[in-house]
């Protein structure tokens, strides 16, 4: 009875430990990537323009053109993107489609042929390859799997990759904006709150990857203070040129 309990438990600890996250939903990527480009580019945008010593108004102005024109941007390439990738997946698929319809037995003995080539028994491949193939949705998705290593009904959406990232690219740079809309005139409390901003972000992200969170936000810290650093004294010299 103790050996029973003891693999019932050894089981679930396994099950408990072996989830995974989803990591072809379509919508990370673009919301880190939004999230990130939104604090990054309207913060070197504000921080270039207030460089040239302009009015509040100016600043503020800039900052919102800066978040409607890049959220609208970003969003467009991500459907454009995500749409493009999954309109040729699709034609591949069909034409995997086509060659099981047309010649199945020669896809059969393809896929046994593809698990011999992993270490099984020939035998025991075929044998597989016949069971898996009796069913034409299965024997796409174990084709498509295998030779195209995507999953069929697992493809990314271009819609929730545009709205993840038009979101998130707006949050962003709405950052950098925030105290000027609170009344603040000095430059330096939209630089602190965007700082702070991108060392979240890059401590958030690491909650996903394998970083630990204060390397993932020291760096996105460092990435996104050196853009605004140098964007400022670009301003500046440009502002000061003009003049």
């Amino acid at each position: 009875m103790a050996i029973i309990d003891t693999e019932a438990t050894l089981h679930q600890a396994h099950r408990d430990n072996h989830t995974h996250r989803d990591v072809n939903g379509g919508w990370l990527r673009p919301a880190v990537f939004g999230a990130m480009d939104g604090l990054v580019s309207n913060l070197a945008l504000m921080t270039g323009v207030a460089g040239g010593s302009v009015s509040q108004q100016t600043i503020i102005l800039t900052g919102f053109a800066g978040l409607a024109a890049g959220a609208f941007s970003m969003a467009a390439g991500e459907y454009t993107s995500v749409a493009s990738q999954r309109e040729l997946v699709e034609a591949e698929l069909d034409v995997e489609r086509r060659e099981l319809r047309k010649h199945p037995q020669d896809e059969e003995k393809e896929l046994a042929a593809l698990y011999v080539s992993r270490g099984v028994e020939p035998e025991l491949a075929r044998e597989v390859a016949r069971q898996l193939s009796k069913d034409p949705e299965q024997a796409l998705e174990i084709h498509a799997r295998e030779e195209l290593g995507i999953d069929p009904g697992d493809l990314p959406s271009p819609l929730v990759a545009a709205v993840s990232s038009f979101g998130a690219f707006a949050l962003g740079a709405l950052l950098p904006l925030l105290p000027y809309l609170l009344g603040a005139s000095a430059l330096w409390p939209a630089v602190l709150l965007a700082l702070a901003g991108l060392f979240g972000c890059g401590a958030v992200v690491a909650r996903v990857t394998a970083r630990s969170w204060w390397y993932s936000g020291l760096r996105q810290l460092a990435l996104g203070g050196a853009a605004a650093g140098v964007t400022y004294v670009l301003g500046s010299l440009f502002g000061t040129a003009v003049g």
